[in-house]
């Protein structure tokens, strides 16, 4: 009796071994994360949660094979400033990649450029501090706030890639804004078809910080 139990612990030794090194693999390799930090943009503002552009992204860089936990951490209505105070919430849930979208309010609200600068530097600094790879994304504002204040607005995000050395998306809309049915009627914000592109635009810009 003894010897047959032997016989069979002995047979489930390798099978035992499988899944011990299974287990251990599992647990050194932690899911990977990527944020997509920004205001109402991000969030989806006016969509179901699923028709976001991070849902949008999740999906499309699954089927590339990219298996990423896209966390959409979107807040409608902030600004830089905002973005200052929630930084340290975001590096704590330890991402690889971080989406900057954020400015887009600042410069409908007229607020000074200087400050709009410096927020977003800081931002960035305290991402890179935390060796969490970037991915910065801009927009621009409408012509009736004048060429001079839309041309130092654009200027933030393109000194602040080249200060942080991140890729840039300099204009979050390019190539969607005109296209029918992309932007709701608010003239603000993407519909499901919009951030469906806003996702393929991203997937090319991000695909060199990310590991499959």
């Amino acid at each position: 009796m003894m010897r047959r139990r032997n016989r069979r612990l002995s047979r489930l030794g390798p099978l035992l071994a499988i899944c011990l090194i299974a287990v251990g693999m599992h647990a050194a390799s932690p899911e990977k994360t990527l944020v997509c930090f920004g205001d109402s943009i991000t969030a989806g503002y006016g969509l179901d949660a699923d028709k976001s552009y991070p849902a949008a992204l999740a999906e499309l860089l699954s089927k590339r094979g990219y298996h990423y936990r896209v966390l959409n951490q979107g807040v409608s209505g902030n600004t830089t400033k905002d973005a200052v105070a929630r930084v340290n919430s975001i590096v704590a849930l330890h991402p690889e990649v971080v989406v900057v979208e954020f400015g887009g309010n600042d410069g409908l609200r007229g607020l000074p450029l200087d400050v709009t600068r410096k927020n977003l530097d800081s931002v960035l600094a305290t991402l890179e501090a935390a060796k969490i790879r970037v991915l910065l994304v801009g927009i621009t504002l409408p012509p009736n706030y004048g060429a001079d204040y839309i041309q130092t607005f654009n200027a933030i995000y393109r000194d602040a890639a080249n200060k942080h050395h991140v890729p840039l998306m300099p204009m979050l809309y390019d190539h969607i804004y005109t296209l029918p049915g992309t932007i709701q009627e608010d003239g603000i914000h993407p519909t499901a078809k919009g951030s469906e592109l806003i996702a393929e635009h991203l997937e090319p810009l991000l695909i060199p910080l990310l590991r499959k």
